[in-house]
């Protein structure tokens, strides 16, 4: 089941001069499964945060459409499940903790009667509980992430926007929030993250897309796109001998990056199989076989630079 269904989106805002225009959105598609971690990706500019603001019913699309629970985004009512922690959130500085999210709760209409409870369990689940009587105007910028996450989810939602969680955290609290999101997609929840930090939505991002100039350049599980399902690398115990391999592999495609590591592009396992078996009658011992991949950061690297256009 599809969360989140965007089809053929389209933002035209009006530029600085006469009869100007910028295109934040350019016939975008996107869908966003039920129980997923999803992670958007794109320098800045790329319209990431447009597309959420259309989303969530702040900004309005110039073309196409959006759905969110079957719905379409003009139905308000889908609102009630929804939890959004915006990138540059403030909160009023003489508020407690605690007093923060009984305001917002009350603000998304949650029964007074859960509220207290409500607001122990997630300040508790994103480990600031000791701080609730704390006035916010001494909470570090990582304090305020974290109470910001709790807060996107007082009204208990089904689905998650955050922007930049993680933004001004130190690498253990990053560490804290990916293990929070985890807990809340084994809950059942879909979080929708936009985050710069390429390496944090490798580990906690189920499916991706990358975007560009308002237009999404790739879309899929992490796992399949970091991988290369026809490039594989051989470790060797002990050097082979490069006269075994120009005769015997005129169709494939060999790389010697060292004596004890060569790298094979074959066309399927019966390949990679006759290769192994080769080494193996020549006496090379073969310490691993492991498929090529590399990481979110290069693949959008490699996208973007490879992709006409600049930056809005």
């Amino acid at each position: 089941m599809n969360i989140i269904e965007v089809e053929n989106l389209t933002k035209i805002y009006k530029g600085p001069k006469a009869n100007g225009e910028i295109k934040a959105l350019d016939n975008f598609s996107l869908s966003v499964s039920k129980g997923e971690i999803f992670g958007l990706l794109g320098a800045n500019g790329a319209g990431k945060t447009t597309l959420i603001k259309i989303l969530l019913g702040i900004v309005h699309p110039t073309f196409g459409s959006a759905k969110i629970f079957g719905k379409d985004i003009t139905d308000f009512s889908v609102r009630s499940k929804i939890g959004f922690l915006p990138e540059s959130h403030k909160f009023p500085t003489y508020l407690t903790a605690e007093e923060v999210l009984y305001y917002f709760a009350e603000l998304s209409g949650v029964e007074k009667n859960v509220i207290k409870q409500r607001a122990a369990k997630y300040l508790s689940l994103v480990r600031i509980e000791k701080w609730k009587k704390t006035k916010v105007k001494q909470f570090s910028k990582g304090m305020m992430q974290r109470l910001g996450l709790a807060q996107a989810m007082m009204n208990d939602p089904e689905l998650i926007f955050l922007d930049e969680p993680t933004d001004g955290i130190d690498p253990l609290g990053r560490k804290e929030i990916r293990d929070i999101l985890s807990e809340l997609k084994e809950d059942g929840k879909t979080i929708f993250l936009n985050s710069h930090l390429l390496s944090e939505v490798e580990m906690i991002s189920t499916t991706v897309g990358i975007m560009k100039t308002g237009k999404l350049l790739q879309y899929g599980k992490v796992e399949d796109l970091t991988t290369d399902k026809e490039v594989y690398i051989i470790e060797t115990a002990t050097p082979v001998n490069t006269g075994l391999l120009p005769s015997s592999f005129d169709n494939i495609s060999i790389k010697v990056e060292s004596p004890v590591k060569i790298i094979v592009n074959v066309k399927d396992s019966l390949e990679l199989n006759f290769v192994i078996d080769h080494f193996r009658k020549n006496g090379v011992i073969i310490k691993n076989v492991s498929q090529k991949k590399e990481t979110l950061e290069e693949l959008f690297l490699s996208l973007v630079a490879n992709t006409e256009g600049g930056e809005e």
